[in-house]
């Protein structure tokens, strides 16, 4: 007799259970044009930011250099993707692969500078390299 009241005293507790986390759920309301979906297939979507990510990762040396050596210069395409990342995308993710607040805002100013340096050609009748 006391098994069988155990028994009908777990049963409605699982029942009220159940009943509880089925009237607690709700439907989230999603803004129009708000999709996860539809921004990762946009341009302004997280993509070119995972992407520039990425292409630190095959940039990291000179990265490391530049700390260590403050005499290297970092090429255009890690510079691009520190510009992606500093300009476009979240603050955190240089801080995510183990870069400071500080490091992040150096290299992004590191950049900004040479982004801003217009590429000189040489004059129309001096002598190019030699080969």
């Amino acid at each position: 007799m006391a098994s069988q009241k155990l028994f009908m005293l777990v049963t409605l507790a699982c029942l009220l259970a159940v009943t509880n986390v089925i009237t607690a759920t709700r439907d989230l309301y999603i803004k129009p044009g708000h999709r996860l979906a539809s921004r990762l297939e946009t341009n302004e979507g997280l993509v070119p930011c995972w992407n520039a990510l990425l292409e630190l990762k095959s940039c990291s040396n000179e990265i490391v250099d530049f700390f260590l050596n403050g005499q290297t210069d970092i090429g255009p395409d890690c510079c691009r993707a520190i510009t992606i990342i500093t300009h476009h995308c979240w603050p955190a993710m240089l801080t995510s692969i183990g870069f400071t607040a500080e490091e992040g805002n150096i290299l992004r100013g590191y950049c900004d500078a040479t982004a801003s340096v217009p590429v000189t050609s040489p004059p129309a009748g001096s002598p190019g390299p030699h080969t």
